[in-house]
């Protein structure tokens, strides 16, 4: 391939053009309307990727154990910040259809797994989802499908897990059916970048098998990235996230510490950022959230573990310095009653943005959970306003919502600000002139009644 490169001396446009067709020959995947493909798992992943891939020409199919998320996309409704009920309305014309009927895999030429890899109640990669959705498609595979992981896992699942769940069907890998990792790169709330124009790292667990998947990919993404196999791609993505977690741990300890000799953060933070080389921002915060920072890390110190017998000493004490933050948020809560007389059992706390990141409704890991209950267990009457999150519980336990920005800040002894959603941002100057105390754990407000991180 490369060598007609050379040889054509076409340009970039061109090449791209004589891959897709070249690939798409070698590895008799059908083009645009020919080629069927099941999304398994329909979340924050695997909806954004049905959709591209629909727009695209390819016939999809999605396919979910929920019962709920199927029968609301089939009537036009979406269930994700990134995706409008528009969207789903032209999903659906372009033949899209949700099921929880795995018999669809037999009429496939691609499936795609994009469920849940959560941790479980003792930290550990929890791969359930994963093993049942191999399992469906095993029972129901065929000579010639090929089948994507893009769920985030530890090195070696791929090939290890999936592959002999593939193959107990008396089906070879690499022969008759094709494997290959392709780890997600969606940032839910991004307007930037999204499924097409996010370079795609794919890696199989043969060369056939990797030829398979980029010409699958290569019919609606922009830029697909070769890996030198599964395990390459599974470690990248892990690297991706425990770079940031690390460095957010580090930041996140300078602002303790910096308090401490009260020194401003944000400006350091502002000071460092004017170094045009050698730097990466990164800012404190009141803890991280999310299904990435929070839990692929550990997906990779387990694996070090398992395997090398060894911690990821860096990964672990990020996790540490990290969970360290909430509790950190609420004795600073504490002492911002301590300062008006006021202790923090029976004063009323209000949390402002109780999702994970700001503008986007999925609470999921929010650090205003461990927050919320530090400040419950510290006997604080917790109440929150968020316009994204219409009702929310800390652990079991319902949290009454505010009516109102305007009776949510009158009504409270402290504020703590979690999240800047652009109704906040819009309403800055009611927040830093109102007479309640506000502890604002993302730098983004300043105001004679504001106390920054």
């Amino acid at each position: 391939m490369y060598h007609a490169r050379e040889e054509l001396q076409l340009d970039r446009i061109e090449v791209a053009a004589f891959e897709r067709v070249f690939l798409s020959v070698i590895c008799d995947l059908p083009k645009d309307k020919g080629l069927k493909a099941v999304i398994v798992g329909l979340g924050y992943v695997g909806l954004p990727l049905a959709v591209a891939a629909a727009e695209s020409g390819i016939s999809v199919v999605g396919l979910d154990r929920n019962e709920t998320i199927v029968k609301g996309l089939n009537a036009g409704v979406s269930h994700i910040d990134d995706l409008t009920n528009s969207d789903i309305a032209k999903l659906l014309e372009n033949g899209f259809k949700a099921t929880t009927d795995p018999s669809c895999i037999s009429e496939t030429d691609v499936v795609v797994i994009c469920v849940p890899t959560p941790l479980d109640g003792s930290g550990q990669p929890d791969l359930k989802a994963v093993m049942g959705a191999s399992r469906d498609i095993a029972e129901f595979a065929h000579d010639g499908l090929t089948v994507v992981l893009e769920s985030t896992t530890y090195p070696g699942t791929t090939e290890e897990i999936l592959k002999p769940l593939l193959e107990a069907s008396g089906r070879v890998v690499g022969k008759d059916i094709f494997l290959a990792f392709s780890p997600e790169r969606i940032d839910p709330g991004n307007p930037t970048y999204g499924i097409k124009n996010t370079p795609k790292i794919v890696g199989g667990a043969t060369q056939a098998c990797g030829d398979k998947a980029v010409a699958f990919y290569e019919q609606f993404i922009e830029t697909v990235v070769r890996a030198k196999g599964t395990r390459e791609a599974e470690t990248a993505k892990l690297l991706e996230n425990t770079y940031r977690h690390i460095n957010i741990a580090l930041v996140n300890e300078m602002a303790q510490f910096a308090h401490a000799m009260d020194i401003d953060i944000w400006n350091v933070v502002e000071l460092a950022k004017t170094k045009p080389f050698g730097f990466q921002s990164f800012s404190p915060s009141a803890g991280v959230g999310g299904h990435c920072i929070p839990i692929d890390p550990n997906y990779l110190a387990y694996k070090v573990r398992a395997e090398l017998e060894r911690p990821f000493r860096f990964v672990e004490l990020a996790e540490e310095i990290n969970h360290s933050m909430p509790p950190y948020v609420a004795r600073r809560v504490q002492d911002l009653l301590n300062a008006q007389s006021k202790a923090v059992n029976g004063s009323r706390v209000l949390l402002l943005g109780v999702t994970y990141k700001a503008n986007i409704s999925d609470k999921r890991e929010s650090p205003a959970v461990p927050l919320g209950q530090r400040l419950l267990d510290m006997g604080a009457i917790l109440s929150y306003f968020d316009p994204h999150v219409p009702t929310w519980s800390v652990n079991g336990v319902e949290v009454p919502p505010a009516v109102n920005l305007t009776s949510a800040l009158s009504d409270s002894d402290v504020v703590v600000l979690v999240q800047p959603h652009k109704e906040f941002v819009e309403a800055s100057e009611q927040i830093s002139t109102s007479t309640t105390v506000i502890l604002d754990t993302t730098g983004k407000f300043t105001g004679a009644n504001i106390e920054r991180l």
